[in-house]
């Protein structure tokens, strides 16, 4: 029989740097098999896989697309033949670009639409139906969702959608044949990935607070991941500086 304690599996999306890759190290060493889902940097994840290895740990790097449904099912496929199954999924994937809406071009919006909320639906929908009993969903919102600071328009909106699909699907799945739980984690702003102007504007709104680095994001994912309390259920869970 599989041991739910030394057997467990994780996709972490977006993960060949930053936010994602110090997610996947810390789940690592929490004892989790780890899949190094990216789109782009295949050199970086392969790195961070054999890092992860190195140390005693089991880590695989896999190309996906997340705005395409094959890549997302082939993504799945893979884990279910070379580790068993999934029980967790880390959605950290997304792009961030930032105008006013009037200045938003189409090709700007589509690039966020199917970055942040296409990939959200594909990866929601195909866990949904392939996580293994008791697995659990994790999805990164955005404080700027409460904040409704200018610029973040589309950006918003599309995190916006994370907490609205994440809980409803949480709401739907409850009461089901899996035990799978739904959380988006609503973190503050990050040192990772967030362009120098953004974060001089976004540090007033958190005063006394710094902005977070990578690994403090990934021990709230490891809180989340761990908890067997059924109050985490469908929750978006605020923390760090700047979230609302």
């Amino acid at each position: 029989m599989r041991d739910p304690d030394n057997d467990r599996v994780a996709i972490v999306t977006g993960a060949s740097h930053g936010i994602g890759a110090a997610v996947a190290a810390r789940l690592a060493e929490d004892g989790f098999t780890v899949i190094l889902s990216y789109s782009g940097d295949g050199a970086a994840a392969d790195a961070l896989a054999r890092q992860i290895e190195t140390r005693g740990g089991r880590a695989r790097a896999a190309r996906a697309d997340m705005g395409d449904p094959d890549s997302v099912r082939a993504l799945f496929d893979d884990a279910e033949t070379l580790f068993g199954g999934v029980d967790l999924l880390v959605n950290n994937a997304g792009i961030m670009t930032l105008s006013n809406i009037v200045g938003t071009d189409e090709l700007t919006f589509e690039r966020l639409v199917n970055g942040n909320l296409r990939g959200l639906f594909n990866t929601l929908r195909e866990a949904a139906n392939r996580l293994r009993d008791g697995g659990r969903f994790i999805y990164f919102s955005a404080g700027v969702v409460g904040l409704l600071q200018p610029t973040h328009g589309a950006y918003g909106a599309t995190k916006a959608a994370v907490e609205a699909m994440t809980n409803i699907l949480a709401r739907e799945l409850r009461g089901g044949a899996f035990g799978i739980d739904a959380e988006a984690d609503m973190r503050g702003p990050s040192l990772q990935g967030e362009p120098g102007a953004f974060r001089e504007r976004r540090e007033p709104f958190a005063p006394g607070e710094e902005l977070r680095p990578p690994d403090d994001i990934a021990g709230a994912v490891a809180v989340l991941a761990s908890c067997d309390d059924g109050w985490v259920k469908g929750r978006t869970h605020r923390q760090g500086a700047g979230a609302a």
